[in-house]
């Protein structure tokens, strides 16, 4: 605790409200899309993937088992990739992290020129991107939370709030309102998912690419910001002390899925 600066570690702009608000809508906005725009398969949500998985296993449906199993696949290829980047760049204050925003504005961009009769390798992209992101942005302000799915931001925004009302806890009552903020957040993005697939069909996705791409130099010039006003290192000078701890709880995460 003592490296936190108001809750949040110095100099860590993944962890910044505008880089999550960034993230968050194009989360939302991704799970949206691949659901109403790509066959029912969702983007994120890779526990409703498992059960449709499951059903299409039972009915004997080769179609649908492989619907399906294609985007489980490539969400845990991306988590793989995003951390395999994270053992070969760590040491770079932000550098891999913004490798797996371009990687992942690359992915979505490719998707929205894609067909429909290319659903399977475009949800394949989007879970792909999706889980890069979940390993990379896992905490806000110094608090776990998830970028692309909602059930653990609930149950920690409800412990928050028992926690502020039985015990009057002022930094509860905080992070109640943040979780609130990023649940209110991933709903927009999904709204946004909506109207725009209603608009542009396939072309929706592009909004959600320039989101990540916008997340990627913003959380850049913040950090170039900070660093000269606080003297801390600069984003090119490594952080001794992180650890693969900071990425490695995104098991922890799946409890979002």
């Amino acid at each position: 605790m003592s490296k936190m600066l108001l809750g949040r570690p110095r100099g860590q702009m993944s962890e910044s409200m505008l880089t999550a608000a960034f993230i968050i809508l194009s989360g939302g906005l991704q799970d949206a899309y691949t659901y109403l725009c790509r066959g029912k398969v969702f983007a994120n949500a890779q526990t409703g993937n498992i059960v449709f998985l499951a059903v299409n296993i039972v009915n004997g449906d080769g179609a649908g088992v492989i619907k399906y199993l294609v985007p489980v696949l490539f969400f845990a290829l991306g988590a793989i990739v995003a951390k395999t980047l994270f053992f070969a760049l760590g040491n770079k204050r932000i550098f891999w992290k913004q490798i797996v925003l371009l990687v992942e504005t690359a992915a979505l961009l490719s998707v929205g020129f894609m067909p429909q009769s290319m659903n399977l390798y475009a949800n394949a992209l989007v879970s792909f991107a999706c889980a890069m992101q979940v390993l990379a942005f896992e905490s806000i302000y110094g608090n776990d939370f998830a970028s692309t799915m909602c059930i653990g931001n609930i149950v920690r925004m409800s412990g928050s709030l028992v926690t502020a009302v039985a015990k009057r806890d002022k930094a509860a009552a905080k992070r109640f309102g943040l979780y609130f903020a990023v649940v209110a957040i991933f709903a927009v993005g999904a709204s946004l998912g909506y109207l725009l697939e209603t608009a542009v069909g396939e072309y929706a996705i592009i909004f959600s690419a320039a989101l990540t791409f916008a997340a990627s130099f913003a959380f850049i010039g913040r950090e170039k910001r900070e660093a000269a006003s606080e003297g801390c290192a600069t984003i090119d000078e490594p952080v001794k002390n992180e650890t693969e701890e900071t990425i490695g709880t995104a098991d922890n995460k799946e409890a979002d899925l």
